[in-house]
Protein backbone atom coordinates (compact mmCIF):
# COMPACT_ATOMS: atom_id res chain seq x y z
CA UNK A 1 0.00 0.00 0.00
CA UNK A 2 1.38 3.44 -1.16
CA UNK A 3 1.49 6.52 1.28
CA UNK A 4 -1.08 9.15 0.81
CA UNK A 5 -0.29 12.80 0.65
CA UNK A 6 -3.67 14.98 0.70
CA UNK A 7 -3.14 18.86 -0.33
CA UNK A 8 -6.23 21.23 0.32
CA UNK A 9 -6.26 25.34 0.02
CA UNK A 10 -7.69 28.13 2.03
CA UNK A 11 -8.39 31.77 2.42
CA UNK A 12 -8.82 31.94 -0.97
CA UNK A 13 -8.66 30.10 -4.47
CA UNK A 14 -6.03 30.75 -6.91
CA UNK A 15 -3.33 30.04 -4.48
CA UNK A 16 -1.44 27.23 -6.97
CA UNK A 17 -2.27 23.89 -5.17
CA UNK A 18 -1.72 21.97 -8.02
CA UNK A 19 1.32 23.70 -8.50
CA UNK A 20 2.22 22.75 -4.62
CA UNK A 21 1.15 19.27 -5.24
CA UNK A 22 3.33 18.61 -8.37
CA UNK A 23 6.73 20.45 -6.84
CA UNK A 24 6.19 17.48 -4.36
CA UNK A 25 5.94 15.03 -6.26
CA UNK A 26 8.60 16.20 -8.56
CA UNK A 27 11.20 16.20 -5.23
CA UNK A 28 9.70 12.75 -4.47
CA UNK A 29 10.99 11.36 -8.01
CA UNK A 30 14.33 13.14 -7.55
CA UNK A 31 14.73 10.66 -4.88
CA UNK A 32 13.96 7.87 -6.56
CA UNK A 33 9.91 7.70 -5.53
CA UNK A 34 7.07 6.09 -8.03
CA UNK A 35 4.42 9.07 -7.62
CA UNK A 36 0.90 9.15 -8.80
CA UNK A 37 -1.05 12.50 -8.87
CA UNK A 38 -5.10 12.83 -8.47
CA UNK A 39 -7.49 15.78 -8.16
CA UNK A 40 -11.10 16.17 -6.79
CA UNK A 41 -13.11 19.02 -8.00
CA UNK A 42 -16.35 19.74 -6.70
CA UNK A 43 -18.49 21.20 -9.53
CA UNK A 44 -21.21 19.16 -10.74
CA UNK A 45 -19.70 19.26 -14.46
CA UNK A 46 -19.50 15.88 -15.06
CA UNK A 47 -16.22 16.60 -16.61
CA UNK A 48 -14.85 20.38 -17.70
CA UNK A 49 -15.15 19.41 -21.18
CA UNK A 50 -17.88 21.71 -21.82
CA UNK A 51 -17.04 24.38 -19.76
CA UNK A 52 -15.91 28.04 -21.01
CA UNK A 53 -11.87 28.30 -21.04
CA UNK A 54 -12.78 31.98 -19.68
CA UNK A 55 -14.81 30.01 -16.88
CA UNK A 56 -11.74 27.35 -16.00
CA UNK A 57 -9.23 27.84 -18.65
CA UNK A 58 -7.45 25.37 -20.68
CA UNK A 59 -9.15 21.44 -20.77
CA UNK A 60 -6.15 19.13 -20.23
CA UNK A 61 -6.06 16.16 -22.58
CA UNK A 62 -4.78 13.00 -21.50
CA UNK A 63 -3.69 9.67 -23.57
CA UNK A 64 -7.25 8.28 -22.49
CA UNK A 65 -9.27 10.88 -23.96
CA UNK A 66 -10.22 12.65 -20.53
CA UNK A 67 -10.82 16.22 -20.67
CA UNK A 68 -9.37 16.97 -17.21
CA UNK A 69 -8.46 20.26 -15.07
CA UNK A 70 -5.47 22.32 -16.19
CA UNK A 71 -3.91 20.54 -13.31
CA UNK A 72 -3.17 17.44 -14.48
CA UNK A 73 -0.96 19.55 -16.93
CA UNK A 74 1.41 20.68 -14.03
CA UNK A 75 1.51 17.55 -12.63
CA UNK A 76 2.59 15.65 -16.05
CA UNK A 77 5.15 18.27 -16.73
CA UNK A 78 6.92 17.69 -13.31
CA UNK A 79 6.70 14.43 -13.03
CA UNK A 80 6.54 11.18 -14.68
CA UNK A 81 3.26 10.28 -13.30
CA UNK A 82 1.01 7.85 -15.88
CA UNK A 83 -2.15 9.79 -15.95
CA UNK A 84 -5.46 8.74 -17.08
CA UNK A 85 -9.33 9.32 -16.40
CA UNK A 86 -8.76 8.29 -12.90
CA UNK A 87 -7.04 11.37 -11.89
CA UNK A 88 -9.38 13.44 -11.81
CA UNK A 89 -13.01 12.95 -11.04
CA UNK A 90 -15.72 15.83 -10.37
CA UNK A 91 -18.80 15.97 -8.23
CA UNK A 92 -20.72 15.54 -11.12
CA UNK A 93 -19.00 12.41 -11.81
CA UNK A 94 -19.47 10.32 -8.73
CA UNK A 95 -23.06 11.62 -8.33
CA UNK A 96 -23.68 10.51 -11.96
CA UNK A 97 -21.79 7.03 -10.51
CA UNK A 98 -24.27 6.86 -7.26
CA UNK A 99 -27.02 7.67 -9.37
CA UNK A 100 -26.63 4.79 -11.82
CA UNK A 101 -25.81 2.34 -9.69
CA UNK A 102 -29.01 3.71 -6.84
CA UNK A 103 -30.95 3.34 -10.70
CA UNK A 104 -30.00 0.03 -10.93
CA UNK A 105 -30.84 -1.45 -7.12
CA UNK A 106 -26.95 -1.84 -6.28
CA UNK A 107 -27.79 -0.24 -3.60
CA UNK A 108 -30.87 -2.82 -2.68
CA UNK A 109 -33.09 -0.12 -1.58
CA UNK A 110 -31.08 0.97 1.20
CA UNK A 111 -31.27 5.04 1.64
CA UNK A 112 -28.40 6.72 -0.42
CA UNK A 113 -26.55 9.51 1.61
CA UNK A 114 -23.58 11.56 1.41
CA UNK A 115 -22.04 9.34 3.70
CA UNK A 116 -21.22 6.46 3.63
CA UNK A 117 -22.31 6.37 -0.33
CA UNK A 118 -20.44 9.58 -1.52
CA UNK A 119 -17.70 9.51 0.54
CA UNK A 120 -16.96 5.61 -0.36
CA UNK A 121 -16.92 6.30 -3.59
CA UNK A 122 -14.44 9.26 -3.30
CA UNK A 123 -12.18 6.40 -1.45
CA UNK A 124 -12.45 3.99 -4.17
CA UNK A 125 -11.39 6.46 -6.94
CA UNK A 126 -8.19 7.11 -4.85
CA UNK A 127 -7.73 3.18 -4.44
CA UNK A 128 -7.79 3.21 -8.23
CA UNK A 129 -4.82 4.93 -8.98
CA UNK A 130 -2.36 3.65 -6.33
CA UNK A 131 -1.07 0.63 -7.65
CA UNK A 132 2.20 0.34 -8.74
CA UNK A 133 3.80 3.77 -6.75
CA UNK A 134 4.93 4.69 -3.75
CA UNK A 135 3.60 7.46 -2.93
CA UNK A 136 -0.04 9.20 -4.18
CA UNK A 137 -0.80 12.58 -4.11
CA UNK A 138 -4.26 13.87 -3.84
CA UNK A 139 -5.12 17.25 -4.43
CA UNK A 140 -8.78 18.72 -3.06
CA UNK A 141 -9.94 21.47 -5.73
CA UNK A 142 -11.74 24.51 -4.46
CA UNK A 143 -11.40 26.39 -0.63
CA UNK A 144 -11.63 24.73 2.66
CA UNK A 145 -15.16 25.95 4.08
CA UNK A 146 -16.88 25.83 0.37
CA UNK A 147 -20.35 23.82 0.62
CA UNK A 148 -19.51 21.40 -2.08
CA UNK A 149 -16.38 20.70 -1.16
CA UNK A 150 -17.64 19.07 2.77
CA UNK A 151 -17.75 15.28 0.77
CA UNK A 152 -14.32 15.33 -0.48
CA UNK A 153 -12.71 16.38 2.88
CA UNK A 154 -14.94 14.48 4.93
CA UNK A 155 -13.54 11.34 2.74
CA UNK A 156 -9.98 12.06 3.10
CA UNK A 157 -10.14 12.39 6.87
CA UNK A 158 -12.17 9.05 6.75
CA UNK A 159 -8.99 7.43 4.77
CA UNK A 160 -6.10 9.07 6.73
CA UNK A 161 -7.99 7.23 9.64
CA UNK A 162 -8.22 4.27 7.45
CA UNK A 163 -3.98 4.06 6.39
CA UNK A 164 -3.09 4.74 9.93
CA UNK A 165 -1.14 7.95 10.82
CA UNK A 166 2.32 7.09 9.72
CA UNK A 167 0.80 6.72 5.93
CA UNK A 168 -1.20 9.83 5.00
CA UNK A 169 -0.09 13.36 5.24
CA UNK A 170 -1.94 16.81 5.25
CA UNK A 171 -0.72 19.61 3.46
CA UNK A 172 -2.88 22.74 3.75
CA UNK A 173 -2.15 25.66 0.92
CA UNK A 174 -2.67 29.27 2.85
CA UNK A 175 -2.63 32.86 2.39
CA UNK A 176 -0.55 35.12 4.55
CA UNK A 177 -1.33 38.23 2.70
CA UNK A 178 1.28 41.76 3.55
CA UNK A 179 -0.76 44.36 4.50
CA UNK A 180 0.90 47.46 2.79
CA UNK A 181 -0.34 50.07 5.02
CA UNK A 182 0.81 48.59 8.32
CA UNK A 183 4.17 47.10 6.39
CA UNK A 184 3.82 43.39 7.67
CA UNK A 185 2.73 39.88 7.01
CA UNK A 186 -0.41 39.03 8.38
CA UNK A 187 -0.93 35.52 9.97
CA UNK A 188 -4.69 35.50 11.14
CA UNK A 189 -6.07 34.45 7.77
CA UNK A 190 -3.93 31.34 8.05
CA UNK A 191 -4.84 30.86 11.76
CA UNK A 192 -8.98 30.75 10.45
CA UNK A 193 -8.23 28.64 7.53
CA UNK A 194 -6.31 25.83 9.89
CA UNK A 195 -9.08 26.29 12.68
CA UNK A 196 -11.72 25.49 9.62
CA UNK A 197 -10.09 22.17 8.67
CA UNK A 198 -9.39 21.34 12.13
CA UNK A 199 -13.26 21.95 12.87
CA UNK A 200 -13.77 19.09 9.96
CA UNK A 201 -11.44 16.73 11.74
CA UNK A 202 -8.26 17.34 9.86
CA UNK A 203 -4.70 18.75 11.34
CA UNK A 204 -2.23 19.84 8.87
CA UNK A 205 1.21 18.48 8.96
CA UNK A 206 2.66 20.97 6.29
CA UNK A 207 1.37 24.42 5.75
CA UNK A 208 2.38 26.16 2.56
CA UNK A 209 2.33 29.44 3.09
CA UNK A 210 1.45 31.73 -0.06
CA UNK A 211 2.83 35.58 0.13
CA UNK A 212 4.13 38.27 -2.08
CA UNK A 213 7.53 37.91 -0.63
CA UNK A 214 9.93 35.92 1.96
CA UNK A 215 8.33 35.03 5.29
CA UNK A 216 10.84 36.02 8.19
CA UNK A 217 11.38 33.12 11.12
CA UNK A 218 9.21 35.13 13.22
CA UNK A 219 6.49 34.53 11.32
CA UNK A 220 6.78 31.14 10.70
CA UNK A 221 7.37 30.58 14.41
CA UNK A 222 4.09 32.57 15.07
CA UNK A 223 1.93 30.47 12.38
CA UNK A 224 3.62 26.87 13.74
CA UNK A 225 2.52 27.82 17.63
CA UNK A 226 -0.97 28.49 16.65
CA UNK A 227 -1.41 26.64 14.23
CA UNK A 228 0.00 23.21 15.65
CA UNK A 229 2.27 22.26 13.31
CA UNK A 230 6.54 21.76 13.39
CA UNK A 231 8.23 25.11 12.83
CA UNK A 232 10.46 23.34 9.69
CA UNK A 233 7.11 22.11 8.59
CA UNK A 234 5.74 26.05 7.76
CA UNK A 235 6.85 26.69 4.42
CA UNK A 236 6.93 30.01 2.75
CA UNK A 237 5.70 29.84 -1.06
CA UNK A 238 6.28 33.80 -1.66
CA UNK A 239 6.15 34.43 -5.87
CA UNK A 240 8.70 33.96 -7.64
CA UNK A 241 9.55 34.63 -11.83
CA UNK A 242 8.83 30.99 -12.29
CA UNK A 243 6.69 28.19 -11.39
CA UNK A 244 9.41 25.73 -12.38
CA UNK A 245 11.44 27.42 -9.27
CA UNK A 246 8.99 25.93 -7.10
CA UNK A 247 10.48 22.54 -6.64
CA UNK A 248 14.05 24.37 -6.13
CA UNK A 249 12.25 26.49 -3.33
CA UNK A 250 10.55 23.82 -1.34
CA UNK A 251 14.11 22.23 -1.46
CA UNK A 252 15.80 24.55 0.41
CA UNK A 253 13.42 24.45 2.95
CA UNK A 254 13.13 20.35 3.26
CA UNK A 255 9.57 19.72 2.06
CA UNK A 256 10.75 16.43 1.31
CA UNK A 257 12.92 15.64 4.04
CA UNK A 258 9.70 16.42 6.18
CA UNK A 259 7.62 14.14 3.71
CA UNK A 260 10.24 11.25 3.74
CA UNK A 261 10.67 11.52 8.03
CA UNK A 262 6.61 11.84 8.64
CA UNK A 263 5.68 9.46 6.08
CA UNK A 264 8.96 6.94 6.67
CA UNK A 265 9.30 6.16 3.13
CA UNK A 266 12.72 4.24 3.46
CA UNK A 267 12.58 3.66 0.12
CA UNK A 268 13.35 7.35 -0.85
CA UNK A 269 16.99 7.91 -1.59
CA UNK A 270 19.29 11.58 -1.57
CA UNK A 271 17.80 14.41 -3.50
CA UNK A 272 18.91 14.88 -7.26
CA UNK A 273 17.50 17.76 -8.80
CA UNK A 274 20.89 18.58 -10.74
CA UNK A 275 19.40 18.71 -13.99
CA UNK A 276 16.53 20.49 -12.77
CA UNK A 277 18.58 23.11 -11.14
CA UNK A 278 20.10 23.72 -14.96
CA UNK A 279 16.67 23.89 -16.62
CA UNK A 280 15.84 26.76 -14.57
CA UNK A 281 19.10 28.37 -14.68
CA UNK A 282 19.36 28.50 -17.90
CA UNK A 283 15.41 29.92 -17.92
CA UNK A 284 16.36 32.78 -16.16
CA UNK A 285 19.83 33.36 -18.09
CA UNK A 286 19.17 32.83 -21.66
CA UNK A 287 21.42 33.91 -24.47
CA UNK A 288 18.90 35.72 -26.79
CA UNK A 289 15.17 36.57 -27.34
CA UNK A 290 12.21 35.67 -29.97
CA UNK A 291 9.27 37.25 -30.35
CA UNK A 292 6.01 35.21 -30.46
CA UNK A 293 2.30 36.52 -32.01
CA UNK A 294 -0.56 34.41 -30.50
CA UNK A 295 -3.40 34.89 -32.51
CA UNK A 296 -6.11 33.50 -30.67
CA UNK A 297 -9.99 34.01 -29.75
CA UNK A 298 -9.24 33.49 -25.75
CA UNK A 299 -6.37 36.35 -25.22
CA UNK A 300 -8.07 37.59 -21.71
CA UNK A 301 -7.74 34.71 -19.86
CA UNK A 302 -4.06 33.32 -20.65
CA UNK A 303 -4.81 29.83 -18.42
CA UNK A 304 -7.08 29.19 -21.62
CA UNK A 305 -3.26 28.40 -23.16
CA UNK A 306 -1.75 27.40 -20.03
CA UNK A 307 0.21 24.79 -21.89
CA UNK A 308 0.79 26.39 -25.12
CA UNK A 309 2.63 28.77 -23.29
CA UNK A 310 4.62 26.15 -21.02
CA UNK A 311 5.67 24.74 -24.50
CA UNK A 312 6.70 27.55 -26.65
CA UNK A 313 8.85 28.49 -23.00
CA UNK A 314 10.27 24.87 -23.52
CA UNK A 315 11.30 25.20 -26.83
CA UNK A 316 13.00 27.76 -26.18
CA UNK A 317 15.17 26.35 -24.02
CA UNK A 318 16.31 24.16 -26.49
CA UNK A 319 18.09 27.03 -28.06
CA UNK A 320 18.56 28.80 -24.88
CA UNK A 321 16.18 31.57 -25.79
CA UNK A 322 13.49 33.72 -24.04
CA UNK A 323 10.21 33.19 -25.34
CA UNK A 324 8.49 36.63 -25.60
CA UNK A 325 4.78 35.66 -26.35
CA UNK A 326 2.47 38.54 -27.25
CA UNK A 327 -1.45 37.48 -27.30
CA UNK A 328 -3.13 38.97 -30.04
CA UNK A 329 -6.98 38.90 -29.96
CA UNK A 330 -7.83 37.85 -33.38
CA UNK A 331 -11.08 39.88 -33.21
CA UNK A 332 -9.12 43.06 -33.01
CA UNK A 333 -7.21 41.74 -36.96
CA UNK A 334 -8.47 42.99 -40.01
CA UNK A 335 -6.34 42.52 -43.44
CA UNK A 336 -5.76 46.70 -43.34
CA UNK A 337 -3.67 46.32 -39.93
CA UNK A 338 -2.22 42.91 -40.44
CA UNK A 339 1.10 44.34 -41.19
CA UNK A 340 1.33 46.87 -38.56
CA UNK A 341 0.20 44.28 -35.57
CA UNK A 342 1.92 41.34 -37.00
CA UNK A 343 5.84 42.82 -38.72
CA UNK A 344 7.49 43.02 -35.59
CA UNK A 345 7.21 39.05 -34.27
CA UNK A 346 9.56 36.61 -34.96
CA UNK A 347 6.85 34.00 -36.02
CA UNK A 348 2.60 33.80 -35.59
CA UNK A 349 0.99 30.68 -33.68
CA UNK A 350 -2.36 30.15 -34.04
CA UNK A 351 -3.42 27.64 -31.39
CA UNK A 352 -6.77 25.56 -30.94
CA UNK A 353 -10.72 27.05 -30.52
CA UNK A 354 -14.12 26.34 -31.01
CA UNK A 355 -16.63 28.43 -32.95
CA UNK A 356 -16.41 30.95 -35.82
CA UNK A 357 -15.57 34.37 -33.76
CA UNK A 358 -12.45 35.66 -34.84
CA UNK A 359 -11.73 33.45 -37.44
CA UNK A 360 -11.40 35.99 -40.04
CA UNK A 361 -8.53 37.69 -37.90
CA UNK A 362 -6.78 34.56 -38.03
CA UNK A 363 -7.40 33.42 -41.57
CA UNK A 364 -5.50 37.68 -41.95
CA UNK A 365 -2.78 36.27 -39.95
CA UNK A 366 -1.95 33.11 -41.27
CA UNK A 367 -2.43 34.62 -45.58
CA UNK A 368 0.40 37.08 -43.46
CA UNK A 369 2.77 34.58 -42.41
CA UNK A 370 2.55 32.76 -45.57
CA UNK A 371 3.44 35.60 -48.07
CA UNK A 372 5.84 37.13 -45.67
CA UNK A 373 7.65 34.09 -44.95
CA UNK A 374 7.46 34.32 -41.17
CA UNK A 375 7.52 30.86 -39.35
CA UNK A 376 3.92 29.92 -39.14
CA UNK A 377 2.42 27.12 -36.36
CA UNK A 378 -1.09 25.64 -36.44
CA UNK A 379 -2.37 24.29 -33.66
CA UNK A 380 -6.12 22.28 -34.37
CA UNK A 381 -7.60 25.16 -34.98
CA UNK A 382 -4.84 26.81 -36.53
CA UNK A 383 -4.06 23.97 -38.65
CA UNK A 384 -7.69 24.34 -40.26
CA UNK A 385 -7.92 27.74 -41.00
CA UNK A 386 -3.93 27.45 -42.36
CA UNK A 387 -6.59 25.18 -44.99
CA UNK A 388 -9.28 27.39 -45.79
CA UNK A 389 -6.99 30.53 -46.30
CA UNK A 390 -4.67 28.32 -48.50
CA UNK A 391 -8.21 27.09 -50.12
CA UNK A 392 -9.30 30.44 -51.01
CA UNK A 393 -6.56 32.70 -51.65
CA UNK A 394 -3.93 29.92 -53.60
CA UNK A 395 -6.16 27.69 -55.16
CA UNK A 396 -9.45 29.95 -55.61
CA UNK A 397 -11.96 27.76 -54.00
CA UNK A 398 -14.22 31.07 -53.21
CA UNK A 399 -15.71 30.19 -50.15
CA UNK A 400 -14.19 27.51 -48.98
CA UNK A 401 -14.74 27.01 -45.58
CA UNK A 402 -15.31 24.65 -42.40
CA UNK A 403 -19.09 23.26 -41.94
CA UNK A 404 -18.19 24.76 -38.30
CA UNK A 405 -18.61 27.65 -39.09
CA UNK A 406 -20.99 27.93 -42.26
CA UNK A 407 -23.60 25.26 -42.61
CA UNK A 408 -23.45 24.81 -46.13
CA UNK A 409 -20.07 26.21 -47.37
CA UNK A 410 -19.28 26.69 -51.43
CA UNK A 411 -16.47 24.41 -50.52
CA UNK A 412 -16.50 22.60 -46.81
CA UNK A 413 -12.33 21.74 -47.01
CA UNK A 414 -13.28 21.22 -43.23
CA UNK A 415 -16.13 18.86 -42.03
CA UNK A 416 -17.54 17.25 -39.18
CA UNK A 417 -16.16 14.09 -37.77
CA UNK A 418 -18.43 11.21 -40.38
CA UNK A 419 -19.57 9.11 -37.03
CA UNK A 420 -20.69 12.32 -35.34
CA UNK A 421 -23.15 13.64 -38.46
CA UNK A 422 -26.45 14.37 -36.84
CA UNK A 423 -25.11 13.96 -33.13
CA UNK A 424 -25.82 17.24 -31.60
CA UNK A 425 -24.87 16.96 -27.73
CA UNK A 426 -21.51 18.36 -26.84
CA UNK A 427 -20.75 16.52 -23.94
CA UNK A 428 -17.86 13.91 -24.91
CA UNK A 429 -18.41 13.88 -28.49
CA UNK A 430 -15.35 14.65 -30.06
CA UNK A 431 -12.04 12.68 -31.37
CA UNK A 432 -10.27 12.78 -27.81
CA UNK A 433 -7.12 11.30 -26.74
CA UNK A 434 -3.97 9.76 -28.31
CA UNK A 435 -4.15 8.52 -31.81
CA UNK A 436 -1.23 7.21 -33.96
CA UNK A 437 -0.05 9.67 -37.14
CA UNK A 438 2.27 8.52 -39.44
CA UNK A 439 4.77 10.92 -41.27
CA UNK A 440 6.73 11.46 -44.69
CA UNK A 441 9.94 11.49 -45.40
CA UNK A 442 12.14 14.50 -45.85
CA UNK A 443 9.01 16.49 -44.19
CA UNK A 444 9.42 19.27 -41.50
CA UNK A 445 7.39 17.21 -39.38
CA UNK A 446 9.92 13.98 -40.01
CA UNK A 447 12.54 16.03 -39.11
CA UNK A 448 11.97 17.26 -36.02
CA UNK A 449 10.24 14.03 -34.64
CA UNK A 450 13.03 11.95 -35.70
CA UNK A 451 10.75 8.74 -36.39
CA UNK A 452 8.13 8.21 -38.75
CA UNK A 453 5.63 6.83 -36.25
CA UNK A 454 4.69 9.44 -33.63
CA UNK A 455 1.25 9.31 -31.45
CA UNK A 456 0.00 12.61 -30.54
CA UNK A 457 -3.30 13.74 -28.39
CA UNK A 458 -6.10 15.29 -30.08
CA UNK A 459 -9.79 17.21 -29.00
CA UNK A 460 -12.19 18.46 -31.55
CA UNK A 461 -14.83 17.70 -34.24
CA UNK A 462 -13.45 18.45 -37.16
CA UNK A 463 -11.54 17.23 -39.94
CA UNK A 464 -9.63 17.78 -42.99
CA UNK A 465 -11.75 17.01 -45.78
CA UNK A 466 -10.04 14.67 -48.18
CA UNK A 467 -12.59 15.32 -51.15
CA UNK A 468 -10.35 18.46 -51.50
CA UNK A 469 -6.91 16.51 -51.16
CA UNK A 470 -6.22 16.33 -55.28
CA UNK A 471 -6.57 20.42 -55.62
CA UNK A 472 -4.74 21.25 -52.40
CA UNK A 473 -1.87 19.23 -53.12
CA UNK A 474 -1.45 20.32 -56.55
CA UNK A 475 -1.13 24.17 -55.57
CA UNK A 476 1.65 22.99 -53.41
CA UNK A 477 0.27 22.01 -50.03
CA UNK A 478 1.37 18.65 -48.57
CA UNK A 479 -0.09 16.47 -46.05
CA UNK A 480 3.18 15.20 -44.38
CA UNK A 481 1.00 13.35 -41.27
CA UNK A 482 -2.01 10.86 -41.46
CA UNK A 483 -3.38 7.96 -39.29
CA UNK A 484 -1.91 5.03 -40.45
CA UNK A 485 -5.78 4.14 -42.04
CA UNK A 486 -5.05 6.99 -44.11
CA UNK A 487 -9.04 8.16 -42.86
CA UNK A 488 -7.61 11.16 -41.05
CA UNK A 489 -5.05 14.12 -41.75
CA UNK A 490 -2.91 14.89 -39.08
CA UNK A 491 -0.26 17.33 -40.59
CA UNK A 492 0.17 19.77 -43.53
CA UNK A 493 3.16 22.06 -44.40
CA UNK A 494 4.50 24.22 -47.07
CA UNK A 495 7.61 22.91 -48.24
CA UNK A 496 8.49 26.48 -49.93
CA UNK A 497 7.82 28.58 -47.15
CA UNK A 498 10.78 28.57 -44.20
CA UNK A 499 8.52 27.24 -41.78
CA UNK A 500 5.08 26.75 -42.27
CA UNK A 501 3.28 23.92 -40.49
CA UNK A 502 -0.28 22.79 -38.58
CA UNK A 503 -1.22 19.79 -37.34
CA UNK A 504 -4.64 18.38 -36.53
CA UNK A 505 -3.52 17.49 -32.00
CA UNK A 506 -2.41 19.36 -29.65
CA UNK A 507 1.33 18.56 -29.15
CA UNK A 508 1.49 21.13 -26.36
CA UNK A 509 0.06 18.70 -23.62
CA UNK A 510 3.07 16.70 -23.93
CA UNK A 511 5.56 18.75 -23.22
CA UNK A 512 7.65 19.12 -20.44
CA UNK A 513 10.52 21.43 -19.25
CA UNK A 514 13.07 18.71 -19.26
CA UNK A 515 11.61 17.28 -22.56
CA UNK A 516 10.98 19.82 -24.76
CA UNK A 517 8.19 18.81 -27.70
CA UNK A 518 10.02 18.28 -30.94
CA UNK A 519 7.21 21.07 -32.94
CA UNK A 520 8.12 23.44 -30.49
CA UNK A 521 11.59 22.54 -30.51
CA UNK A 522 11.69 23.15 -34.07
CA UNK A 523 9.33 26.35 -34.57
CA UNK A 524 11.76 28.13 -31.39
CA UNK A 525 14.41 27.07 -33.95
CA UNK A 526 12.70 28.58 -37.02
CA UNK A 527 12.06 31.83 -34.92
CA UNK A 528 15.54 32.30 -33.91
CA UNK A 529 16.48 32.15 -37.65
CA UNK A 530 14.34 34.52 -38.79
CA UNK A 531 15.52 36.90 -35.77
CA UNK A 532 18.77 36.46 -36.64
CA UNK A 533 18.23 37.24 -40.45
CA UNK A 534 15.73 40.50 -39.65
CA UNK A 535 18.97 41.36 -37.35
CA UNK A 536 21.09 40.67 -40.17
CA UNK A 537 19.20 43.36 -42.60
CA UNK A 538 18.89 45.80 -40.12
CA UNK A 539 22.59 46.12 -39.66
CA UNK A 540 23.32 45.87 -43.63
CA UNK A 541 24.81 49.96 -44.17
CA UNK A 542 22.20 51.27 -46.56
CA UNK A 543 25.28 52.51 -48.61
CA UNK A 544 28.02 50.50 -48.96
CA UNK A 545 31.81 52.64 -50.03
CA UNK A 546 33.29 51.55 -53.14
CA UNK A 547 37.23 50.33 -52.69
CA UNK A 548 39.48 53.29 -53.70
CA UNK A 549 36.45 55.82 -52.94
Amino acid sequence: MPKCIFVTGGVVSSLGKGIAAASIGCLLESRGLRVNLQKFDPYLNVDPGTMSPYEHGEVFVTDDGAETDLDLGHYERFTHAPLSRANNLTSGRIYEQIILRERRGDYLGKTVQVIPHVTNEIKAAVRKVWNDVDVVIIEIGGTVGDIESLPFLEAIRQLRKELGRDNGLFVHVTLVPWIAAAQELKTKPTQHSVKELRALGIQPDILVCRSEQPIPEDVRDKIALFCDVEPQAVIGAYDVKSVYEIPLLFAQQGVDDTVVRLLHLEKAGPRNLDRWSQMVNKLYNPAGEVSIGLVGKYTEYEDSYKSLKEALLHGGLAHNIRVKMDWIESDNLKWENCAGVLSGYDAILVPGGFGKRGVDGMLHAIRYARENKVPYFGICLGMQTMVIEYARNVCGLAGADSTEFEAAPAHRVIYKLRELLGVEELGGTMRLGAYPCQLTEHSLARKAYGTDIISERHRHRYEFNREYEKVLTEHGLHLTGQTPDAVYVEICELPEHPWFLGCQFHPELKSKPLEPHPLFVAFLGAAASFSEKKRSRMEQPLFAMEVGA
